[in-house]
């Protein structure tokens, strides 16, 4: 079952990107579509049967080189199951949509089979990420890192005729090799110390591994902490936390599905399941865990407040997901790894559907996707509208205060306020608390701006809009289910109480003795539970206030506030210092080389002095070959001559 699931991907990959002219496109599209269901269906019997007894399936002999040892293993733990469904059920319903977005694709020639290739890339990065939660060691997990990397490269940029794709591709690329640089000191670093690359023995090395300092740079280092902060660094990257997060708004290029298959349920939240599953290290960094929450709760304030003024839809909902893997950073860097693991679980379902819903209102508006000028589509797209609805209810944290009563993120993101709270990481609970009330503004500001108001923009563009095929409704249904439900049905072992997380991850998860956090969160003050439900109603209440009651507010704040504005409107100035401090001058050395180095040294001075000089060589190297024995024979004696005297000189001097 476990190969079945595994490779069922693959096999697809290579039948739509290879296979497609001899069995045609469409049917390569169904059976790379198939694949995926397959494969989603055994996560699900898998994750429903599991025991909870971790396995380690043997596939293949990958690395054999003295102590270095890394086959390709199937690692099965209750950590895995819960990222095999994330990744296969949001997949398998990725690939189902796009039959009906990709159908009449403009961006194309008649003719042309992009979406068999749209297909084979879905499924190659499908396939990769699953190569990543299921490793067993370092160098298989750092495989599927990579091939993630790859696939969101040729999915981002898939619109490859246009600029801002390439360019965004690029940079989503560069980017991520940044934190995997990170990623692999870490791997060298544990390979140094442990002599395996193993997970097993890696964490059966953790008490040598608290005693043990190593020197870095000019200091001498605890080795745990020095692991567990360049494992970080490539989670920032992967995840798009602060600093590494450029990428992730500007990956919006790629087309719809993709934005709801990588930038929202699965490759994004690879950095919170690479925490979580080095949990046995994290625990015993202190220092590098303090850095995960700081940099987990200002991506979550940072993210939050460059949503509220984005107009594109799009981009709304990417700098939503950035914020909501900051919540998740801050869960696992106060040590509960599962609050962290839930929150990626029920994030999975109502971000994917309000990606799919934002694709359907595009499809539907012949590709517009500023939200200025929508308005009043709630009756164009009747379905759509419900689902981003209950879409909305979910990521803002709508439910029953006090209780586990609640649509999907109310009860995760509760459960990651409460914890933080009872960590003692005051700062982080405000910045999270300030974050819910911010995500529950720009959550209903796009949804007052879409479908409620007055139709704005072109006017034959909103004459003709129309709901979307069943094909793609279909998915935004079932992603509805798990929107409502998810949280509720799956409190318990994620963070009803220690011993039953504790007894549910078994050994997947690690709290050292002493973290007790699960059950402290349950009994913080009341105050406490329902501040995020108070942050909720107040970021509702304003938004309704500014694009309902009065429209007019927006344009007056944004005039009269135009420092604030802009600041907001540009992303902090992000882009514009990274353009100034690393691509500018990294364009000025290669012009530099360009033109100082390729076309004045190499193609002027020494090309002129080769054409002067290599002339007169070639006459003298042509004269000294004249064709007579004797000639050659002199010149023998002559130079065994010389090596005599230079041998007799030396040896005499010594």
């Amino acid at each position: 079952m476990a190969s079945t699931l595994l490779f069922a991907p693959l096999l697809g990959a290579l039948l739509a990107g290879f296979g497609w002219r001899l069995i045609g496109e469409r049917p390569a599209m169904i059976i790379a579509t198939a694949l995926l269901f397959l494969s989603a269906l055994l996560s699900w019997v898998l994750f429903l049967t599991y025991d909870g007894n971790p396995q380690s399936i043997h596939i293949l002999r990958f690395i054999d080189s003295g102590s270095l040892v890394g086959d390709w293993a199937f690692r099965l733990d209750r950590l895995t199951t819960v990222m095999l469904i994330v990744v296969t059920t949001v997949s398998a319903l990725v690939h189902l949509y796009s039959f009906g977005y990709m159908a009449h694709d403009d961006n194309w020639k008649e003719g042309e089979p992009y979406r068999a290739r749209f297909f084979a890339y879905l499924s190659f990065f499908t396939f990769a990420m699953l190569m990543l939660v299921t490793a067993d060691n370092l160098v298989q997990i750092f495989f599927g890192w990579e091939g993630v990397g790859v696939a969101s490269y040729l999915l981002i940029g898939f619109y490859y005729r246009k600029h801002s794709a390439n360019a965004a591709a690029i940079k989503a690329f560069v980017v991520n090799r940044v934190g995997d640089l990170g990623f692999l000191v870490a791997i060298m670093a544990i390979y140094l110390l442990t002599d395996s690359i193993r997970f097993d023995d890696i964490f059966a090395a953790v008490p040598e591994l608290r005693e043990t300092t190593v020197p870095f740079l000019w200091l001498q280092l605890n080795a745990i902490e020095l692991i567990c902060f360049f494992l970080f660094i490539g989670a920032m990257g992967k995840s798009a936390q602060l600093f590494l997060h450029t990428w992730l708004p500007d990956a919006m290029e790629g087309p719809t599905p993709v934005s709801a298959l990588i930038h929202a349920a699965t490759m994004v939240t690879a950095g919170v399941f690479l925490v979580a599953r080095f949990s046995p290290l994290m625990e015993y960094a202190e220092a590098a865990t303090a850095f995960i929450v700081l940099i987990g709760a200002f991506t979550a304030l940072f993210a939050a407040s460059v949503g509220l003024v984005q107009n594109d839809i799009k981009r709304v909902i990417a700098y939503s997901t950035c914020s909501q893997l900051g919540f998740m950073f801050v869960a696992a860097g106060v040590g509960v790894y599962s609050v962290a693991m839930f929150h990626l679980l029920t994030h999975a379902f109502f971000k994917a559907m309000l990606f799919l819903g934002a694709g359907s209102i595009i499809h539907g508006m012949h590709h517009e996707q500023d939200m200025r000028n929508y308005g009043g589509l709630r009756h164009k797209f009747p379905y759509t509208f419900w689902a981003m609805l209950i879409g909305t209810l979910a990521i803002t944290g709508v439910g029953i205060p006090l209780t586990m009563i609640g649509f999907a993120g109310f009860v995760s993101k509760d459960a990651i306020i409460e914890s933080t709270f009872a960590a003692g990481a005051t700062y982080a609970f405000v910045i999270l608390v300030a974050g819910a009330a911010m995500t529950s503004f720009y959550s209903w500001r796009l949804m007052f701006m879409t479908f409620w108001g007055q139709p704005r923009g072109d006017h034959h563009t909103h004459e003709h809009a129309h709901e979307s095929p069943p094909v793609m409704l279909i998915p935004l249904a079932v992603l509805a289910v798990g929107s409502v439900f998810a949280g509720m049905i799956w409190y318990g072992p994620f963070f009803g109480s220690t011993e039953q997380v504790a007894d549910w991850f078994g050994a997947s998860i690690h709290m050292a003795e002493g973290n007790n956090l699960v059950t402290e969160a349950h009994y913080v003050p009341n105050w406490v539970k329902a501040a995020p439900f108070v942050a909720m109603l107040g970021g509702l209440a304003l938004a309704y206030l500014f694009y309902i009651r009065r429209p007019d507010l927006p344009g007056k704040l944004a005039a009269n506030q135009p420092i604030l504005y802009n600041f907001l409107l540009n992303k902090w100035y992000f882009d514009e210092v990274y353009d100034a401090v690393f691509v500018r001058p990294a364009q000025a050395i290669g012009r530099f080389f360009w033109k100082k180095g390729d076309g004045r040294t190499i193609d002027g001075f020494l090309n002129g002095l080769s054409m002067g000089v290599m002339p007169m060589l070639n006459r003298l190297y042509g004269r000294a070959q004249s064709g007579y024995v004797f000639h050659y024979a002199f010149a023998m004696v002559i130079g065994i001559a010389v090596l005599v005297t230079w041998v007799t000189l030396t040896v005499g001097a010594r």
